[in-house]
């Protein structure tokens, strides 16, 4: 054996393979390139529906608010001209109570001058009913402070203290709600007459 002949034999290192001094790529890099390809489409897929997505938010929060602007304006004209109905049916009794004050202007009957203002009368209590309106009972019942206010009180022997003796004043109430009270006299205990000795 030479000395030639001990030295050991070199192993060829990564630096001297054909991959690594520009010759062909290896099984590893071959399969990456596909791969990054198509990671790439599914980005570009992925951005296209993002912006599909975003124009079709971009529309749908357009179309919400031109809806809540028209919602709005509706509600604004609902509450306008929410009373119109009712002006509607008030109006032919204000034109018969009109008629009748010419009538009475120009020296008709009383008698049927109060005929003509009862049936006005009337006429406004029932559309005030065709609105849920109602009229409040009052005379005879006792005096409750949710419906009825006491303008006066008059001693009675007849009823018991806190009952309704006169209306002064029609109370009205809309479903539950109340219009207006009822004014109202209620009685009071009569004085005792004193004890004689």
């Amino acid at each position: 054996m030479t000395a030639n002949d001990s030295t050991p034999e070199k192993k060829p290192t990564q630096a001297d393979t054909p991959e690594a001094t520009g010759g062909q790529t290896t099984g590893q890099e071959a399969e990456a390139a596909p791969a990054v390809d198509e990671l790439s489409q599914q980005l570009q897929q992925a951005l296209a529906e993002r912006d599909a997505h975003h124009e079709r938010w971009q529309r749908t929060l357009a179309d919400w608010d031109n809806f809540r602007k028209r919602a709005a304006k509706e509600a604004e004209q609902e509450r306008l001209y929410s009373l119109m109905p009712l002006i509607r049916d008030l109006l032919p009794g204000l034109d018969n109570l009109q008629r009748a004050l010419q009538a009475a202007e120009q020296g008709g009957d009383i008698e049927q001058l109060v005929q003509g203002v009862q049936m006005v009368f009337q006429q406004f209590h029932d559309v005030l009913a065709k609105y849920h309106i109602e009229v409040i009972p009052a005379v005879g019942q006792p005096f409750d402070p949710n419906l009825h206010e006491a303008v006066q009180q008059m001693p009675s022997n007849e009823h018991p203290p806190m009952t309704v003796l006169h209306e002064v004043e029609r109370g009205y109430r809309l479903h539950d709600r109340i219009v207006r009270p009822s004014k109202v006299i209620v009685s009071s205990a009569a004085p005792q007459a004193p004890a004689e000795s």
